[in-house]
């Protein structure tokens, strides 16, 4: 019994392992850019560049999509994962080393190796949704569940790391001008450890995911783990073969089937794309400190939520539907305060520091709990369905970033609080 429980939460670990590694690397790449801006010619172009990037970089997901969809069993999943991994540690590695390198083009200096293995990364991440849910059909139902667990951590550490690092810390300064006027200016403060730590570090998380999926494909031709099939305890063989010989699939083309994938693309458009774009714009007005607990709490309620999941599973379409429901109600809150930013309600007052801070957890929890959900349940229904819900994550992930990019980067509908500046005082 001993021995069943221990691979049970072996296989639990190395499955959320896996699963950190999915978009560590973006997430890893837009905590760092305050710190990378200040020393690459591009400046804040970069969050520009960094979105145009990561929007080409659906090449990867839409190969396989169409290798799936075109020519069944040509990709070897594993083998696929295999290389993108190893390509992610290995970006990780160079970008460590050269992430600050520039080259001259038409006499204007660009930071190309940024750039580029930025790009390497962003594929990496974006074909990952398409590969790494499929593989989970070999597993148990419940394992997928830790997966998103892992996801979850995956955003959460680089926000942990970045804290740690002390990342846009500043402190305002009175500064005298030639003319004897008296002004607060923000002074930004060395971080803890440089850059190029930071992206070793990211490395390290990178080989951490591969060797967690070298660990599930040996113990898959070497050892089982628990499952229950109604009638007690069993062993169930990790391999494909096995999985999908024994595994019966629900029907995938159906109403539900269809709304479901909607509601996913749906949730991860707005938790990928719309309000990650203007977190900033809605909690920085209240302060750097609001907008840190905003960040990493809220990156908290996704593990969190997921973990939810392995003991209560609400599988009810109308619940699911209602649950969004909250969710969208608590991300037009959040929405609200960057319309008003840099003035927005409650400003000054701890009732809406605590407000900005509560939304965001709950905002993330709620769409977390409902993505993992809907992941569960098309696991169901076999290998094409958790395909098809790596293309609606990726698909809607695109498309809340493309949808916010014009009007924050090129529009400009949102306004910036100035640090050290007070623009709301009358």
């Amino acid at each position: 019994m001993a021995v069943v429980v221990r691979s049970y939460l072996i296989t639990h670990l190395l499955v959320a392992m896996f699963g950190m590694g999915s978009w560590l690397a973006v997430n890893a790449l837009w905590v760092e850019l305050p710190v990378v801006t200040k020393s690459l010619p591009e400046g804040w172009n970069l969050p520009a560049y960094l979105t145009v990037l990561i929007a080409l970089s659906n090449i990867g997901p839409l190969f396989v999509t169409l290798a799936h969809k075109f020519a069944p069993g040509l990709l070897n999943e594993r083998y696929v994962i295999y290389s993108i991994q190893t390509l992610g540690v290995m970006s990780s590695i160079a970008l460590a080393l050269s992430w600050d390198g520039t080259v001259v083009i038409g006499g204007v200096p660009h930071s190309v190796a940024f750039l580029t293995l930025t790009f390497i990364l962003a594929a990496v991440c974006c074909t990952s949704n398409v590969t790494f849910l499929p593989f989970m059909f070999h597993l148990p139902s419940r394992f997928i569940r830790s997966f998103f667990v892992g996801q979850g951590l995956g955003a959460l550490m680089p926000c942990l790391a970045a804290l740690v690092q002390g990342v846009s810390k500043l402190e305002c300064r009175n500064v005298t001008d030639g003319n004897g006027t008296h002004s607060l200016q923000p002074h930004y403060l060395q971080e803890n450890f440089s850059a190029g730590s930071f992206f070793w570090l990211l490395a390290v998380l990178m080989g951490v995911s591969l060797l967690s999926f070298v660990t599930l494909t040996w113990r898959a031709a070497r050892s089982s783990v628990p499952r229950e099939q109604g009638t007690g305890e069993e062993s169930c063989h990790l391999s494909a073969e096995a999985e999908a010989a024994s595994k019966p699939s629900s029907p995938f083309y159906s109403p539900r089937t269809v709304y479901l994938l909607i509601l996913l693309a749906v949730s991860n458009a707005l938790t990928n794309g719309v309000l990650p774009s203007i977190q900033t714009y809605s909690c920085l007005p209240y302060g750097s400190t609001t907008f840190h607990l905003a960040v990493v709490l809220g990156n908290l309620a996704n593990p969190i939520a997921c973990f939810i999941t392995m003991f209560a599973l609400w599988r009810s379409s109308v619940g699911l539907s209602i649950l969004a429901l909250l969710g969208l109600l608590f991300g037009a809150y959040i929405l609200t305060l960057a319309t008003f930013s840099p003035c927005p309600p409650l400003l000054g007052k701890s009732t809406g520091v605590t407000l900005v801070v509560v939304a965001w957890m709950v905002f993330t929890g709620l769409f977390s709990y409902v993505k993992v959900v809907i992941s569960s349940i098309l696991h169901e229904a076999g290998h094409l369905a958790l395909v098809w819900c790596g293309v609606a994550i990726q698909v809607g992930s695109l498309l809340g970033a493309l949808v916010m990019f014009p009007l924050v980067s090129v529009y400009h509908l949102f306004i910036s609080s100035q640090p050290c500046v007070d623009t709301c005082s009358h």
